[in-house]
């Protein structure tokens, strides 16, 4: 009988550029216990398409309708295995029937500490901006799993930084991304 543990299949969840989900790629890929299986995008112009396609990684393009008042494509992320999920700049709003599927298996990056500065519209810059204009001295990441609400679920991990009188949206965001590129993978790894 063999002792092999069976690997972790995560699915990585990105709208846009993807950086975090290419940290996440690369901190996983000799990894014993976790498989980045599946990349989904809402988005085929989305730089995550791309480093999808270069890592080898199978690409789920999804749409509106189908995610939202269809399956959600849960029959294709069981045909993959997947027994995670990891929102790495995800912009929609995960559909009930999917939290359902995967209670407390799914888990979200958020640029801000939360509760603060989350919800509907809050993402990227428009986080930044509000936390700049209601002159916050220290801004951060929220990693938290996922419910039926926009930045909802239960902390997980927050960490922190400094918000600079001298900041602006861009320069509040690379310290921001740098937080994320740091913490991601290894709260991942300790989560699964």
């Amino acid at each position: 009988m063999s002792t092999v543990e069976k690997k972790i299949d995560i699915a990585i969840f990105a709208s846009g550029a993807g950086s975090n989900a290419k940290k996440i790629i690369e901190y996983f890929r000799n990894s014993a216990k976790v498989n980045i299986a599946l990349v989904v995008c809402n988005k085929p112009a989305a730089g995550v398409v791309e480093i999808a396609n270069k890592e080898l990684i199978p690409l789920l393009l999804i749409d509106k309708e189908t995610f939202f008042r269809g399956n959600a494509y849960i029959p294709q992320l069981i045909e993959k295995g997947i027994n995670f999920i990891v929102l790495a700049g995800f912009l929609w709003k995960i559909p009930p029937i999917l939290v359902a599927a995967y209670p407390n298996k799914i888990i979200n990056i958020h640029p801000a500490l939360l509760p603060k500065y989350g919800g509907k519209g809050m993402y990227g810059h428009f986080v930044h901006e509000a936390v700049i204009a209601n002159k916050e001295i220290e801004s951060g990441i929220t990693i938290h799993f996922v419910n039926e609400k926009f930045d909802d679920g239960a902390t997980i991990f927050q960490a922190t930084c400094p918000v600079l009188p001298s900041d602006t949206p861009d320069t509040l965001a690379q310290r921001i991304h740098q937080l994320e590129h740091t913490h991601f993978a290894k709260i991942i790894e300790s989560i699964v």
